[in-house]
């Protein structure tokens, strides 16, 4: 599949649980539409290793993330019900007990499949529906989507390859800079550094250009 950069991201309705015990039903990111930007990102499964590591990492910094009018939004292939029994779990026993932003259960595989990050043996029957072959579930994808719900940063890590949550917020930092300063931002680019500024016919055109 091609990149969603610059593209809407996809909508979907799933259950999931948020404030890390109630299951709720029909949770879509259109809530946050003109509201919030939102991270939306991908893990393969419920009680593992590396996956608890990242979710527990977003967690502790959800408060910069909020401050910067920006949810968090985690999916994984595991059911409703899996995600519910993890959450309960103590932090020292593998689970990711404290975990308050939603977790979307993605049990169709539908939702991995349109974001591109579906990972495993499947085939797709004329009516649309997934047909597997072998283990299905989800790469490390993480997609950072304005207020407008376009994508406007993506990431696709293989499964042993765990995410830096400090880069992700330097790219909401980035994302917001270039917004409200029309400014691009070069190279390791950090808040609080200078910008560069749009010297051509349009942002558009220097992207293309560079």
């Amino acid at each position: 599949m091609s990149s969603l950069v610059g593209k809407k991201a996809p909508s979907f309705k799933a259950n999931a649980v948020v404030n890390g015990v109630e299951i709720a039903e029909n949770f879509s990111l259109d809530q946050y539409l003109n509201k919030k930007y939102v991270v939306f990102f991908f893990y393969p499964k419920d009680f593992t290793f590396v996956c608890p590591t990242e979710l527990h990492a977003f967690q502790e910094k959800l408060k910069e993330f909020e401050s910067r009018n920006c949810a968090v939004v985690a999916c994984s292939t595991d059911t409703e019900e899996s995600h519910w029994g993890w959450l309960q779990m103590e932090k020292k026993a593998g689970g990711i007990k404290g975990v308050t932003y939603p977790i979307v259960a993605d049990t169709t595989k539908t939702i991995s499949l349109a974001y591109g990050t579906l990972f495993g043996d499947y085939d797709v029957a004329e009516n649309g529906d997934l047909i597997a072959t072998g283990p299905m579930i989800a790469f490390r994808g993480l997609y950072l989507i304005d207020k407008n719900g376009v994508v406007r940063h993506q990431l696709i890590n293989d499964l042993p390859l765990g995410r830096n949550v400090d880069e992700t917020l330097r790219m909401v930092d980035a994302l917001q800079f270039f917004e409200e300063n029309g400014e691009v931002c070069p190279a390791n680019w950090t808040k609080g550094s200078e910008g560069m500024k749009d010297t051509h016919a349009g942002v558009a055109d220097y992207l293309s250009k560079h």
